[in-house]
């Protein structure tokens, strides 16, 4: 396996983690802008109201890219067992 092998799976599965990440991480982030521009607006603070919409947010985003997640997932790993059998058969 050459170098730049090497640093072709390694792209790949950065790529692949941020895929993976990118929805339960963005789900949160505009449901915690929209709860702070809420509360700015209507002056409570309750720390209630900022932490059930994030994990309501995040518990829909993985509800709902899940199947997406798991091909990536699941694509990812067929690559790297196969990129195994080339290594291997060498």
């Amino acid at each position: 396996m050459h170098d730049l092998d090497v640093v072709a799976v390694l792209h790949t599965g950065m790529l692949t983690t941020l895929k993976l990440c990118t929805p339960l991480l963005l789900a949160p982030l505009v449901s915690g802008l929209l709860t702070g521009i809420f509360q700015a607006v209507t002056q409570i603070s309750d720390s209630t109201v900022s932490f059930l919409p994030k994990l309501v947010a995040t518990l829909a985003a993985a509800y709902y890219a899940g199947p997406f997640l798991a091909r990536s997932m699941a694509d990812c790993m067929q690559a790297s067992f196969a990129g195994l059998v080339q290594v291997g058969g060498q």
